[in-house]
């Protein structure tokens, strides 16, 4: 059907609209009105005939050769996370029903190891939900709470945007990220409604998406303007969860006897609440003094009739 989803199609027309003729080898003669390669160029450099390469686009053929797509692959210049990603979509595998998104939760002992952290740290699910932080995760971004979104935050919200001094880079990273991160499952209610939203309201997530790039989430430096202590540079980490498919632990950590570890520790010190100071009473003065004193057993006796 014409309105049935084409991820595979919609991938390699992307794809193929970001790669130069120059790139490819091909003199460039005259004008060019199409972006990237024609559909010919591509289906000449892979070796196969431009009629399959346009029923590819089309989505009349859904299931291409494992050879085939690894021409493809290499024709438009992916890199190994991409091309697993392409060779993710054109695997033969049956249509399943739509059945309804089960709640990400977090395992227990992994919710009282977040909180015990010394660092930042929180939990993603495969849609960029926060489902646990700490409470200095918190302290580095008051968007880093369970029930946030990380796309949406990083996109919508001005405050999250003022935190990265690499805004650009960091939006493009994690906006590859997501789509590895959902991988196939692009009928997924959640997914569509997530991507539906970023669309109408950033016109930078919806390049970025028209985009197609795809990248695995990994550790990578991350650079944080902080409003509280000043730049901060620290090592992101991203921890897959056993037993939890989709989960991901994320901590920052700064380098040892950095002026980085200094602002985090002093960052920390303004997190943790102050204890209550105990108000002390003449009653509780007298109580301290009892408890110095010896038991009523052991004090001397005074005699009879004095």
């Amino acid at each position: 059907m014409r309105d049935e989803p084409n991820p595979l199609g919609d991938y390699v027309r992307a794809r193929r609209e970001l790669v130069t003729p120059e790139q490819a080898g091909i003199p460039v003669l005259g004008l060019r009105r199409v972006p990237g390669l024609r559909r010919e160029e591509v289906a000449m450099l892979a070796g196969i005939s431009a009629d399959y390469y346009l029923r590819l686009e089309q989505g009349r053929d859904r299931n291409p050769s494992v050879q085939v797509l690894e021409s493809l692959a290499r024709v438009l210049r992916l890199d190994d996370d991409a091309t697993a990603y392409l060779l993710r979509l054109g695997a033969d595998k049956p249509r399943r029903r739509r059945r309804r998104p089960r709640k990400e939760t977090v395992p227990p002992g992994i919710t009282q190891l977040v909180a015990t952290l010394p660092l930042p740290a929180y939990v993603e699910g495969r849609y960029f939900d926060v489902l646990a932080a700490n409470a200095l995760a918190t302290a580095l971004s008051p968007r880093l709470v369970a029930g946030g979104n990380r796309l949406r935050d990083i996109f919508l919200d001005p405050a999250e945007q003022a935190l990265y001094p690499d805004w650009e880079s960091a939006t493009g990273g994690m906006v590859a990220g997501f789509r590895d991160s959902v991988g196939t499952d692009t009928d997924d209610p959640r997914f569509i409604e997530l991507v539906g939203e970023l669309s109408l309201a950033s016109p930078r997530f919806s390049r970025l998406w028209a985009r197609h790039d795809v990248e695995a989430c990994e550790g990578a430096p991350k650079r944080i303007d902080h409003p509280q202590v000043g730049g901060l540079h620290l090592h992101r980490e991203r921890l897959g969860i056993g037993g939890a498919p989709g989960r991901t632990l994320v901590i920052y950590h700064p380098g040892p006897g950095t002026d980085n570890a200094d602002k985090l520790a002093l960052l920390a010190s303004i997190t943790q609440t102050p204890p209550t100071p105990q108000r002390t009473t003449p009653h509780d003065q007298a109580g301290a003094a009892d408890r110095d004193e010896p038991a009523a057993e052991d004090k001397p006796q005074p005699a009879p009739g004095r």
